[in-house]
């Protein structure tokens, strides 16, 4: 039998299914879907594959099938650990189940999306996994015509593409706000980045604090990915203009631990002089100095719903309504816990 090194050139699922003594349909149940093949059949079948470097003509099967066991998922950006934490679970849930997951980066721009919309849906994936809901009208037309299963995330909307896994940003700055007024806080700095979701944010925020009274909200927002010197410009601007006391609240950890690295680089003690609240709970929040108090959002969770949403779509046929939302929580640490809450 030929090894690796002697790859059979040309070779077809029949050569593959003749060498392992099985039917050319065993070999490809195999192939697409394992689980349905007893465990010594599948072993043996694998080691043909393997010694003889077979690779399947994955165009071929799509063609028959009318599956391309491909899923797309679009993120705005992966240096941010929310974003790769929900990425890495749906693949890897996809990849249990037979699929392989293309990857495109939106960034923030809807108009950037529709660009990559064009690309992906000429490659005729199985589904579609989106961050957010804001998309451009031309994309929402053409990803409802052409019947591809479609996940939106990161956010929930009143009128979904299709299925719908995420959470209410506007709640999130309403919280945020309740919260911090709550605590006795009364003066107000607000960074953000110029993204849809911390946009809504950002927005709820400071529509909330105007209802309990408070009117004079330092806000400085950037273009953008959020980036740790963003946070360390905002914190100067705020203090530039005004040195009174008072809490910075960021659309972004990753703002938020620029504004403690400026604090720290200017002697400031937080939360005695400085209060900084941030979004996302990322994986160093709780290890900035001091410990930064922040939105948790599980993401890991959110890419799990999302994946058993398509799956079951695409392997049941379920067509039942998915809006599912996953909720946020509040995360008290030492960056704005404090027994009496500056004004």
């Amino acid at each position: 039998m030929p090894t690796r090194k002697q790859a059979v050139s040309g070779l077809r699922i029949a050569d593959v299914a003749k060498m392992a003594n099985v039917a050319p349909i065993t070999v490809s149940r195999v192939l697409n879907q394992p689980e349905q093949v007893k465990e010594a059949t599948r072993n043996r079948v694998l080691k043909v594959i393997e010694e003889t470097g077979f690779v399947p003509n994955q165009n071929a099967g799509a063609l028959a099938s009318n599956r391309s066991r491909l899923v797309a998922v679009l993120v705005p950006m992966l240096t941010n650990p929310i974003f790769s934490d929900t990425f890495q679970a749906i693949a890897e849930q996809l990849a249990a189940n037979g699929y392989q997951v293309l990857l495109g980066i939106s960034g923030y721009e809807a108009v950037q999306e529709q660009e990559l919309l064009d690309v992906i849906l000429s490659r005729r994936p199985d589904g579609i996994i989106l961050t957010g809901t804001v998309h451009t009208e031309p994309s929402r037309k053409r990803l409802r015509a052409t019947g591809v299963p479609v996940v939106e995330t990161w956010d929930i909307s009143d009128a979904p593409i299709d299925m719908l896994v995420g959470f209410s940003h506007e709640e999130v700055g309403r919280s945020v706000a309740h919260h911090l007024f709550n605590q006795g806080y009364r003066h107000f700095a607000l960074l953000s980045v110029d993204d849809p979701r911390g946009k809504l944010r950002a927005q709820e925020f400071m529509h909330t604090l105007q209802a309990h009274g408070v009117t004079d909200i330092v806000h400085h927002c950037f273009s953008g990915l959020p980036a740790l010197e963003q946070g360390r410009e905002g914190l100067t601007r705020i203090l530039a203009a005004d040195n009174t006391p008072r809490v910075v609240v960021c659309t972004s950890d990753t703002l938020a631990h620029g504004v403690l690295t400026e604090a720290a680089s200017r002697h400031l003690s937080v939360p005695e002089q400085l209060s900084v609240f941030g979004f996302g709970d990322m994986n160093f929040a709780a290890h900035t100095f001091p410990p930064l108090s922040t939105v948790r959002i599980d993401g890991k969770r959110l890419g799990q719903l999302a994946a058993t949403a398509l799956l079951r779509r695409l392997k049941e046929g379920n067509y039942d309504t998915v809006n599912d939302d996953i909720g946020f929580t509040l995360v008290d640490r030492l960056s704005t816990c404090q027994q009496t809450p500056h004004g």
